[in-house]
């Protein structure tokens, strides 16, 4: 089969380009479809296939300010000529899922989840966004629902990242979904001899440092209760968690793999206090032996199991996480590294790889047997010539 591969855009490697590498994986020779790619920004593996941009690539900026050009996706979406491939997976999570496909071809998308800045999210992102992007939100974001519903029609199958994604897949867009997790590195953080180093006294914040992602109830909380605190990551609110950091707390910025391991098998535990659409960063920390404390709701409620494998505080404020972090200290719970990392497991690339494989199979067969249910009957008059 031809395949071409739609992912939003290119510009990093986080979650949504690990699984593009694992579908990779499953499709070596497929073709690649993105808005806007910076290849010295993702990995080998994604750039010796062939790469396709819309026009997005040659606005202005582009690069940088991608996301200030989501009302001209959908139209630049639809400008990809798609003809020939018999197989298309979108890699969902900005506008990927409306390109325009050939009938005969299949159309599968993997879903991280519906856009959330004009979804669940969006009172969220107004209330944090600067005044221009605030208003190009109202401005836009009733046609982009709009076409955003229409455009799961054109999907013949959705695979969704967790639960949570395909409770939100069902409500946006009205249709059901097979959920398969993500894929995640569990082996990259495990502990090479199977033996754990001891934790040492700090907790850990590792993620984009945006307002959604709440690092800034991690700087608080331990500030407060004067708990070391090490922050790993950048982002636009990193000026304004140091302003509000006390001594305990300290930032590392962006850092590389062998850092980011080293600190996870080393933390008391992982904060986690965002609501995300499922987590790679809290499987990551169970994988290196350490609990996770995390707000309880949304993805994590799938990897993290309280009093087992973490503590889920129920507010999403400073309070509850305080009284999450003196519980963790009261010696109320008790983490076995092994068990951890074995919690983990589930989450493996392999695990992702054949979910996917037979996902992929079973979506192959209905479509086959669709198009056989919709062939009418006919006679062929040739056969009774003489």
């Amino acid at each position: 089969m031809r395949v071409a591969l739609i992912h939003y855009w290119l510009v990093s490697m986080r979650g949504g380009e690990k699984v593009l590498e694992a579908l990779l994986d499953l499709f070596p020779k497929a073709d690649i479809f993105t808005h806007v790619y910076v290849p010295e920004a993702v990995s080998p593996a994604i750039r010796k296939h062939r790469i396709t941009t819309s026009f997005i690539q040659q606005l202005p900026f582009a690069a940088k300010l991608y996301q200030k050009y989501l009302p001209l996706m959908p139209m630049a979406l639809e400008q990809w000529d798609l003809r020939g491939y018999d197989l298309i997976v979108s890699s969902e999570s900005g506008p990927a899922k409306g390109v325009l496909s050939p009938t005969d071809a299949l159309h599968i998308c993997y879903c991280h989840t519906p856009m959330r800045y004009i979804w669940d999210f969006y009172q969220e992102y107004l209330e944090t966004s600067g005044f221009v992007s605030r208003l190009a939100l109202r401005l836009f974001s009733h046609r982009l629902r709009m076409w955003d519903a229409l455009s799961a029609r054109r999907v013949d199958f959705f695979a969704a990242n967790s639960y949570n994604v395909a409770r939100r897949i069902r409500k946006h867009y009205g249709c059901s979904s097979t959920v398969i997790h993500p894929p995640v590195d569990v082996d990259a953080f495990m502990p090479q001899n199977g033996s754990y180093p001891l934790p040492e006294d700090y907790f850990l914040y590792v993620g984009q440092l945006t307002s959604y992602k709440r690092a800034d109830l991690a700087v608080q909380a331990c500030t407060r209760l004067g708990k070391k605190l090490l922050v790993i990551g950048e982002g636009p609110e990193g000026n304004n968690l140091m302003r509000m950091a006390g001594p305990t707390v300290s930032f590392a910025g962006r850092q590389d793999a062998a850092f980011l391991q080293h600190h996870m098998q080393r933390c008391r535990a992982l904060l986690f206090p965002g609501e995300e659409d499922f987590g790679i960063v809290p499987v990551e920390a169970l994988a290196a032996g350490r609990p996770v404390i995390a707000f309880g709701r949304g993805g994590v409620l799938e990897s993290v199991e309280h009093g087992r494998s973490g503590i889920l505080f129920p507010r999403q404020d400073v309070g509850s996480l305080c009284q999450a972090l003196e519980d963790f200290e009261s010696g109320k719970y008790s983490f076995e590294p092994a068990q951890l990392s074995n919690a983990a497991l589930r989450f493996a690339p392999k695990i992702f790889r054949e979910k996917m494989h037979d996902f992929l199979r079973q979506c192959l067969k209905a479509s086959e047997s669709n198009r056989k249910d919709l062939m009418p009957e006919f006679s062929n008059p040739l056969q009774n010539s003489s």
